[in-house]
C-alpha cells in the first residue's frame, strides 16, 4: 500500500513525498504537475497515450488538465516519488507569463532529463520535509528554486508573454463551457453524464465527442478533477468527518469516497489529513 511519508501546501500549492507501490487511476489536476524520482525503484507514467520513464535521470512533465497515470510493476519495489502541483497564480509572482503554465503546452514534452542541479534541489526538498516538516518557508524556498530551473530547462519560457495583456484566451465551444459551469456548480452531486449531455444541448455521444476534442479528457475525468480538489481542500482545511465530505461530494458510502480519494492520491483521506498537517 502506498504511503504519503509529508505533504506540504501553501500558496505555492502543494508538495507531496510518496512512497508510492500501486498503480493510479487515470486523472488529471488544474496545475501543472511535476513528478521527480527520490529513490527507490526506476518507475513509469502513462501521460496521455503513452508511457514516459522516471528514474534519477529522467522527470516526468505533466501539463495542467492532462489525464495521466501512475503505472506500478508489482515486481519491482516501490519508489519514492517528490510530486509537485503547481498553482499557477504563485508561478506568476516570478514571472507574467508563468501564468500559462495551468493550461494546456506549458511543458512542450512529457518526459525529460533532469539536471544536476534539479537533482540537487530535489534531494534537498525532501529532506528538508521529511527532518523539518513544519518549516513551510524554507520549503516554499527550495520550491521556488526547484520550479525555477524546471520551467528554464523544460518549457520554452522566453517565448511565453512578458504581460498578462499579451496573454490570448482561446475560448471553448459554448455547450462545452455551459457542461463545465453545471459540472462545477453540482461536484456534490452524483455524476449524470446524461444531464450535462442536455444542458449542452447535445445528444450523448456528441457530448462525449466534443468534450474530449475540446478538453483532451472524457467528461467523467474532467468532473473527477472537479470533485478530487473539492475533496483535497475540504480534507486539508476542515475538520468535518470523511463520511460527511464524501456524503457532500456525491459518495453514498464512505468507503466508496475513501477508495475514490486513494484511487486519485495513492493514499486515502485520513492518511493525507494526518501527514499534512505536520506541516501547519
Amino acid at each position: 500500500m502506498s504511503t504519503a511519508l509529508r505533504i506540504a501546501h501553501g500558496e505555492f500549492g502543494r508538495v507531496a513525498l510518496l512512497d508510492m507501490d500501486c498503480s493510479l487511476v487515470r486523472h488529471a489536476h488544474p496545475h501543472c504537475h511535476v513528478l521527480l524520482k527520490v529513490e527507490g525503484a526506476d518507475t513509469q507514467f502513462a501521460v496521455g497515450d503513452q508511457v514516459y520513464p522516471l528514474t534519477d535521470s529522467c522527470a516526468v512533465l505533466v501539463n495542467g488538465w492532462q489525464p495521466h497515470a501512475y503505472v506500478h510493476d508489482p515486481s519491482r519495489p516501490c519508489t519514492l516519488i517528490l510530486a509537485l502541483y503547481v498553482e499557477p497564480q504563485w508561478l506568476k509572482r516570478f514571472r507574467p507569463g508563468w501564468a500559462a503554465s495551468g493550461a494546456p503546452g506549458f511543458f512542450s514534452q512529457p518526459s525529460g532529463e533532469i539536471s544536476p542541479r534539479i537533482r540537487n534541489l530535489t534531494m534537498a526538498l525532501a529532506a528538508e520535509m521529511m527532518s523539518r516538516p513544519d518549516n513551510v518557508s524554507v520549503h516554499e524556498t527550495l520550491l521556488s528554486d526547484l520550479m525555477v530551473a524546471v520551467i528554464e530547462r523544460f518549457t520554452p519560457w522566453r517565448s511565453f508573454p512578458a504581460s498578462i495583456r499579451e496573454m490570448a484566451v482561446t475560448g471553448r465551444d459554448w455547450r462545452i463551457r455551459r457542461a463545465i459551469d453545471a459540472m462545477r456548480a453540482e461536484a456534490g452531486q452524483a455524476p449524470n453524464m446524461d444531464k450535462f449531455a442536455k444542458a449542452a444541448g447535445l445528444s450523448r455521444a456528441h457530448f462525449f465527442r466534443l468534450f474530449e476534442n475540446s478538453e483532451g479528457m472524457p467528461p467523467k475525468v474532467y468532473l473527477n478533477v472537479v470533485r478530487m480538489e473539492h475533496a483535497v481542500q475540504a480534507v486539508l482545511h476542515q475538520d468535518a468527518p470523511f463520511a460527511e465530505i464524501g456524503e457532500r461530494l456525491g459518495f453514498a458510502e464512505p468507503a466508496h469516497f475513501t477508495r475514490f480519494f486513494r484511487n486519485h492520491s495513492g493514499v486515502g483521506p485520513r492518511e493525507f489529513r494526518n501527514v499534512s498537517r505536520l506541516a501547519s
